[in-house]
């Protein structure tokens, strides 16, 4: 076999991969939801072995203590958040009257320094602008219904992901000395040693980012709930979920719980209080967290995490979210090889001898 016939047979294969994810990405969400429980407990499953039990026993003791203490903070938190969630909408309404008592001088102020037509057009563009958000958040709320998180995909991610993640625990290492045979002899050595380039750069950035989502949620939500913010625990349990998409989690926290507590008082105090503790949070998470449990070696730019996660949401929904970050780091990966082979070669240096 020549060598375009390589290229040629493995370029198809990649396209058929891509085509099937993307027709059964309707029925994949517990499958990649347990493959990455699996990748996250891996090394956990690694210590008890070491330790002295079997892997069989290992990957049961991980995996049930793994669910059961998801189980456990699902029960806890949902009464808090749904408490949290009604009182929030019974006030609603005077939250938005305390709002417009305070805004509507300076908006009446900032109409009258306009001409009747400037007003006319940016009534038009707002009620415009309004329909249109309306709009778009209706079509979201019927594809998230309809869609990835449809009744059965939730059962489905309840009974399946579980089984997912048990097997692919106890099968692990045979799975991966299986796929190393697999590879063609004469490049094996080059596609370990990329397949370990991709591990090292997923295991810093998807284990380490999420113990610093789940420190910054936790840091976030007991400070805003000591605070006495309306929806404190949603909002801080929202933002720290979100700081794995950079300066996004911070940002929306910051701006939320400064809205909701400027309505909830009437002055600056609560607000700016929010506000230092956001800032607080994002320092300890740029300065300390980051540095210590994710690195700066993982060769994940933040611009191409906001692409990647774009992209995915945009072709595959929220599959296509659950899969970008790793789709990146291979990608990423496989750039940098690519970039290194190419500067040693004559396309780049001019010359043959390379």
């Amino acid at each position: 076999m020549t060598s375009a016939q390589r290229y040629r047979f493995w370029l198809a294969g990649l396209a058929v991969f891509g085509l099937l994810l993307y027709l059964l990405r309707g029925m994949l969400l517990p499958f990649v939801a347990g493959m990455a429980i699996a990748y996250f407990l891996d090394p956990v499953v690694g210590h008890l072995r070491r330790a002295g039990l079997s892997r069989l026993m290992a990957t049961a003791v991980i995996t049930l203590s793994f669910f059961l203490a998801l189980a456990l903070a699902v029960v806890l938190l949902v009464p808090l958040i749904e408490d949290q969630v009604v009182e929030f909408a019974r006030r609603l309404p005077d939250y938005m009257a305390a709002l417009g008592h305070h805004f509507r001088p300076l908006v009446q102020d900032l109409l009258h320094r306009l001409n009747p037509r400037d007003v006319d057009r940016l009534r038009a563009s707002v009620s415009g602008y309004a329909g249109d958000a309306v709009s778009w958040a209706l079509q979201v709320l019927r594809q998230v219904l309809s869609g990835s998180l449809a009744v059965v995909n939730v059962v489905s991610l309840l009974f399946v992901t579980p089984i997912v993640t048990f097997y692919l625990l106890r099968d692990w290492d045979r799975l991966v000395r299986k796929m190393e045979g697999w590879l063609p002899r004469d490049h094996a050595a080059t596609i370990h040693a990329q397949f370990k380039e991709i591990n090292r750069t997923l295991s810093g950035f998807v284990r380490g980012q999420a113990m610093v989502c789940l420190v910054m949620a936790v840091f976030y939500a007991v400070g805003l709930t000591v605070m006495g913010v309306d929806l404190g625990l949603v909002i801080g349990l929202s933002s720290g979920v979100l700081v794995f998409i950079p300066y996004v989690g911070h940002m929306f926290g910051l701006v939320v719980s400064m809205g909701v507590a400027f309505a909830q008082t009437g002055d600056w105090n609560l607000p700016l209080t929010a506000a230092a503790l956001f800032c607080a949070g994002l320092a300890l998470e740029g300065y300390a967290l980051t540095p210590k449990l994710v690195g700066d070696k993982i060769g994940l730019h933040p611009v191409w995490i906001l692409f990647s996660l774009l992209a995915g949401a945009s072709l595959v929904g929220f599959l296509g979210v659950l899969l970008a970050v790793p789709v990146a780091a291979v990608v990423g990966v496989l750039v940098r090889f690519a970039l290194t082979r190419y500067l040693t070669s004559s396309l780049y240096t001019g010359s043959d001898a390379a």
